[in-house]
């Protein structure tokens, strides 16, 4: 927790000199994902993203938030996506949940890039839908959390389109632009290298920029070339992403690099 002027200040996401190793605890109910933060404060954890989706229903409410954010004395980064346990659930109902998120102790939240207008590429192009959501963001803002702005393509995307989108988040008000492409041959996962370059010249906020498929070394070496943070997990089990990398693993990478 930082100070200012005697005044406590939330934690943040946005002031750091190197990519900050953000441990997703993935769990359906509390008491596991409050296992999974102690097992990675124990190897060098600096943030958690806790994915509000996962857990069951009945933890969904002010006091579980409560008892997850006063867990730990670092950041953490939240979603509250259309999957696993919401899915059923309006973007309005997601909307709500997301800015009880951020009351009770949320560092950053996670908007969708198409909330209120359902995009294959997740980037809405209703103008309602983009005023609804620069909306969200200043109300987000005014809570006093973060935001980040994600489009899951999952595709390999060209660098001029990446760039579009990364700009769209920025002028929507996202403190950081989230993209996922993905890249099934060496030719696409240069490109994506190229790509992270682009996003580094021409972007004024911190991004993530990661791909999927077979080729994803962003997700290992992203940070060094980038990306404001690595997501990572402590271990493999049912939930969590098997694309993103092990906590030990990247942290021998960006310690070493």
């Amino acid at each position: 927790m930082r100070w200012a002027g005697g005044i406590k200040m939330r934690k943040t996401f946005l002031e750091y000199d190197k990519a900050i190793l953000t441990v997703m605890v993935q769990a359906d109910n509390p008491d596991r994902i409050k296992e999974l933060m102690d097992k990675s404060m124990l190897n060098g954890a600096e943030a958690f993203g806790m994915q509000f989706e996962r857990l069951e229903p009945e933890y969904k409410k002010i006091e579980v938030y409560q008892e997850l954010f006063a867990h730990t004395d670092k950041p953490i980064y939240v979603t509250n996506y259309r999957t696993g346990k919401n899915e059923g659930k309006s973007d309005e109902v997601l909307s709500k949940e997301l800015l009880e998120l951020a009351d009770y102790g949320a560092t950053l939240c996670d908007v969708m890039g198409d909330l209120y207008d359902r995009q294959p590429d997740e980037v809405a192009v209703s103008e309602q839908a983009i005023d609804k959501q620069i909306r969200l963001i200043d109300d987000l803002h005014n809570k006093g959390a973060e935001v980040l702005i994600s489009s899951h393509i999952y595709t390999y995307t060209p660098a001029e389109r990446v760039l579009e989108i990364a700009l769209e988040h920025q002028r929507r008000g996202a403190d950081i632009s989230k993209i996922v492409t993905g890249a099934d041959t060496m030719e696409q996962q240069m490109e994506n290298l190229k790509i992270i370059t682009l996003l580094k010249e021409n972007l004024k906020i911190p991004f993530l920029f990661l791909a999927g498929g077979e080729c994803h070394i962003l997700r290992r070496i992203g940070g060094e070339l980038g990306n404001c943070m690595y997501l990572c997990v402590h271990e493999y089990d049912e939930l969590a992403t098997p694309v993103q990398p092990l906590l030990k693993n990247v942290k021998a990478i960006r310690d070493n690099m």
